[in-house]
């Protein structure tokens, strides 16, 4: 899986940058959770950083379109985000198991 920054937009505000990229793919569209890694991986980041907010691949094609937020921490993903993308995305996931066993 190939990955290519088309654009990238700072949001000094919200202490993130605006991350439209395209994937080059194999087979069936990736997983969400392995395109948040693998742009991770691309961006330096830590991939609890990162939430991808859309994927889109034509129908018959091997490339995806897709946008990203890439937050400066965890902390500030989980208080701009809405709830529903930090599900999708599995960022705070490991805070909440790991306080529900103590």
């Amino acid at each position: 899986m190939d990955i290519d920054i088309i654009e990238e937009t700072e949001n000094p505000m919200l202490h993130r940058t605006d991350v439209t990229f395209e994937l080059t793919h194999e087979e069936a569209t990736p997983s969400r959770l392995s395109v948040r890694d693998s742009l991770a991986a691309t961006l330096n980041k830590d991939a609890n950083e990162v939430v991808i907010r859309k994927l889109d691949t034509k129908y018959g094609m091997r490339t995806t379109i897709g946008a990203a937020k890439v937050y400066d921490s965890p902390e500030h993903a989980q208080d701009v985000e809405q709830d529903h993308m930090l599900d999708r995305n599995k960022i705070g996931a490991e805070e909440e198991t790991e306080a529900e066993e103590a």
